[in-house]
């Protein structure tokens, strides 16, 4: 299948996925992941209608920025605080802040851009050491902390499930997720606007979208296997 009939393929999926959960498919909003994609094939996607696209790594995020127009990159990768200053004029949401250090560079360099940058608290649901990301119990205190960084905006959650888990399990850490994403939207709490919640990725996004996910993240789905020399 061609990208364009992938890209297809997984609006009818994310459609279907959305009615179970009582949603529309506009309330879902879909990420091609471009990582190591070359910028021809990330360009037929484009044409194809993806709006959003999602990189891993700072590096590409960067390479890729200018030959890219018309779009909205995600920094859905691990960040390094050293790294910040890199892509905070060019990310329109940044999915993996995990710690105060972080989120304090991020508010930072926003500030010396005069730039409010909406980021997510990434989760690690599943407590595996090998995952970045802030375990569930230390959340509400991270949000706390952040409340007083007026060049950010925390708009929701992002998590990352153990890669070989089973459709039940990924829909149960997804489920748990979600509980707290609604939690957190009920205090209210300045500069926390929950809008979204970034879960699923090409093998789990159903089970994401039914546990209610507005965000997934599909890579492979789209554009096939990966070469992983770049």
């Amino acid at each position: 299948m061609s990208i364009a009939e992938n890209i297809q393929n997984i609006r009818e999926k994310i459609a279907v996925s959305a009615k179970k959960s009582g949603r529309n498919f506009e309330d879902i909003t879909l990420i091609a992941v471009s990582k190591t994609i070359d910028v021809d094939r990330i360009a037929e996607a484009v044409n194809s209608g993806i709006t959003n696209l999602g990189e891993n790594k700072v590096q590409e995020l960067v390479d890729k920025y200018p030959q890219i127009q018309n779009v909205n990159w995600h920094l859905i990768g691990h960040l390094q605080t050293n790294k910040v200053k890199y892509i905070i004029d060019k990310a329109h949401l940044i999915h993996s802040v995990d710690s105060l250090k972080l989120a304090q560079e991020i508010n930072s360099h926003a500030k010396r851009i005069e730039k409010i940058q909406n980021v997510l608290i990434q989760i690690n649901i599943s407590g595996e050491t090998t995952k970045f990301g802030i375990p569930q119990i230390e959340v509400e205190n991270l949000l706390e902390s952040l409340q007083n960084l007026d060049n950010i905006r925390v708009c929701g959650l992002m998590t990352i499930p153990p890669a070989y888990a089973t459709y039940d399990e990924n829909k149960k850490l997804f489920e748990i997720c979600n509980k707290l994403f609604i939690d957190i939207k009920a205090k209210n709490n300045h500069n926390i606007c929950m809008e979204y919640l970034s879960m699923g990725m090409s093998g789990d996004f159903e089970a994401a979208i039914e546990m209610g996910s507005n965000i997934v993240r599909i890579g492979t789905g789209i554009f096939g296997e990966r070469n992983y020399i770049i």
